[in-house]
Formats: C-alpha cells, sequence, structure tokens
C-alpha cells in the first residue's frame, strides 16, 4: 500500500516559514494534483516527499513508515523532472536503464522490465538515439520511461509539461493519464496549468503561500470553490467578480439587479460569476452594458461589457455577433451564482 501521508509538514529557511501544518492523504492509486501559482510552495513539498529537501516540521509517511531521514533512494520513489536531465552522451536505452544497472540488477531482469515500459511509451524505434536527436516530447517520455522502470510506489511528476508546446502538452497528458490507470500507482503531480489539474487528477490541492486554499475533485473546486481565491484561479475565462448589495430577494445595485441565492445574511457581498453562466436576452434587465470587446474564439466568444461601474466577460455562441459600441443584455439563474464575503473571502452560499 503506497499511502503518502503529510502531517503537519512545515518548511522554514532560516526565519522565513515558508510552509506551515501541511496535512495531506494521498490514497493507495490516486492521483492528486499540486496545484497554484508560482512560488504557492508546490514544488517545495513534492521535493520533501522526494527527499530533496529538508523536512522542518512534521512528519511525512509512506506505506506507514516514516520518512523524514531516509535518503532518496530508499523512500520507493521515482520523480519527473520539469528538465528531462537526460545523459547526453547516453542512447536512450542506456539513460532509461542506468539506474537499474548502478543497483546491480542483472541483464536478463533490465531486459524483462525495459520491454514494456519501451512499449508503452513508443520509444522503440528510438533506443539507439541519444537526447540531442530527439524532440521535447520524445525526450520527456524518456525520463518518464526511465522513472517507470524503476517500478516505484510512488510517482512523482515536477511540472513535467511545461517546457513543450500545446500540442506536444496534450499528447503528453493523455499519455501520463493512461500509464496511471494501467500501472495502478500512487501519484502526485505539480502543476500552474489549471487544464492538467482538470483534466488528470482525481483530487486537486490547490495551495496559495505555502498552504492549502482547498481540496477536492475538479468538478468539486470548479462548482463549489470555498474562496475567491479558489474562483478565479479555477475556470477559463476568468470568473467574474462584482460588489454587490444584498436583500431578501435581489444582488444588485441601480445598474445590476440578480436574484439572489437563498439563505444568505444581507449586506455588502462579492458576486462570482463565470462568463458561460450569463444568457444574452433583448429584455434582460440584470446587467445592462456597452460591448468593449469582442473575441472570437472558434465556436464561442468573449465579450467584455461595461456599465458606468461595472465590466464583466460573457462567453456566448460564436454565432452572436455584437458590435462594439452595442448595448447588450444578460441574465443570470440564482443558482449559477457564487457569493463571498468581501473580508473573508470565504464562500457564503
Amino acid at each position: 500500500m503506497a499511502i503518502v501521508e503529510c502531517r503537519a509538514i512545515r518548511k522554514v529557511y532560516g526565519a522565513l516559514e515558508v510552509m506551515r501544518d501541511f496535512d495531506l492523504k494521498v490514497d493507495d492509486h490516486e492521483f492528486v494534483v499540486f496545484l497554484g501559482p508560482s512560488g504557492c510552495g508546490k514544488s517545495t513539498m513534492l521535493r520533501m516527499i522526494a527527499g530533496l529537501e529538508e523536512i522542518s516540521g512534521g512528519e511525512l509517511l509512506i506505506g506507514g513508515a516514516r520518512m523524514n531521514d531516509r535518503d532518496p533512494g530508499d523512500r520507493g520513489i521515482a520523480m519527473v523532472f520539469q528538465n528531462y536531465a537526460l545523459y547526453p552522451h547516453m542512447s536512450v536505452r542506456e539513460n532509461i536503464t542506468f539506474g537499474l544497472e548502478r543497483s546491480g540488477v542483472g541483464k536478463a531482469a533490465i531486459d524483462d522490465r525495459l520491454a514494456p515500459v519501451v512499449e508503452a511509451l513508443g520509444l522503440g524505434v528510438y533506443l539507439a538515439r541519444k537526447p540531442a536527436e530527439l524532440s521535447g516530447g520524445q525526450q520527456q517520455r524518456v525520463a518518464i520511461a526511465r522513472a517507470m522502470i524503476k517500478t516505484p510506489e510512488v510517482f512523482l511528476f515536477d511540472e513535467p509539461l511545461s517546457n513543450l508546446d500545446a500540442k506536444l502538452r496534450g499528447s503528453l497528458r493523455v499519455e501520463i493519464a493512461r500509464l496511471h490507470r494501467d500501472l495502478k500507482t500512487t501519484s502526485i503531480y505539480v502543476t500552474h496549468d489549471q487544464l492538467e489539474a482538470m483534466t488528470l487528477a482525481d483530487r486537486i490541492v490547490l495551495m496559495k503561500d505555502g498552504r492549502i486554499e482547498q481540496m477536492g475533485t475538479p468538478e468539486e473546486i470548479y462548482q463549489a470553490p470555498a474562496t475567491v481565491f479558489a474562483a478565479g484561479f479555477i475556470g477559463t475565462p476568468n470568473m467574474n467578480f462584482l460588489q454587490l448589495q444584498l436583500t431578501e430577494e435581489w444582488l444588485g445595485d441601480n445598474l445590476v439587479k440578480f436574484a439572489a441565492p437563498a439563505g444568505i445574511r444581507q449586506g455588502e457581498v462579492t458576486v462570482g460569476v463565470r462568463p458561460g453562466s450569463f444568457r444574452v436576452s433583448e429584455e434582460a434587465q440584470g446587467f445592462r452594458g456597452t460591448v468593449e470587446r469582442n473575441e472570437f474564439h472558434g465556436e464561442t466568444r468573449l465579450i467584455s461589457l461595461k456599465n458606468e461601474r461595472h465590466e464583466i466577460n460573457i462567453s456566448v455562441p460564436a454565432h452572436i455577433r455584437p458590435a462594439i459600441g452595442e448595448v447588450l443584455g444578460v441574465e443570470v439563474a440564482s443558482s449559477d451564482i457564487h457569493v463571498f464575503d468581501p473580508g473573508t473571502g470565504l464562500r457564503l452560499n
């Protein structure tokens, strides 16, 4: 059982505390993604799990055994880095098998373990090549193969796709998801790319300033963000935020009027609405604004509407083609409105 447990983990550099009270349990065979902006602590946490950073406080357990003071090679983990870290003078085959050879594994056993890894990643025709003869995507597949062949209990991925172009990121994302399903290995994946997180994760750990902001499935965090930060970080295009007054029935001011979700105290609130939740209507009085920007996104358009006090973005089908300067009215269902406390940023509905 490759369960990873982080119990009140802390990381301190001198007087600077960058990670505090990090509590997390990653279940056997689970794929967990650490997501967050640069500097939030996600790579630092991954490196502490790997044994590449010292743990300042708390306990790290893998498979029930305490790992705080164990060397990286004794933790049953394999790590795939952002930079491929391949030996340029070695062939693809030599790069993949080097770790096993250093560990004294026999040639026959290496060959037995190499074949399925090479087949899974489509590297058979490249075994004799040097890294310089490969594309970026092929090099990253070699790095993944080098980790896979160790048959680790836990896979760690530190932004492995960030150096690749969008098309390669998409294809390798599919391969990583397939490999996880086939290998059933506990995996922890670090990224700042929400699309990677949403498509790969069984569970997302959204991080901010060295702590966990929210944990949940991609659907849970998207549909019910716990804070303004989570709501603004997850989702493309970004969520709209408006400062409005809440009465018993309405959210609004003299320029905005939305039906209020039930069960929220009255007063000033932060209202979040995703661009795709708005509906354009000639009679709509919820929000009326002048078209400031009209971006064609293929099947949809992202339109910016502005009135005297507020500006929002709406996502509409591409056949809707308002002119710049045209006035549009939009409405939104109360079930699609997210309400937050303007002081704490916590969700209220």
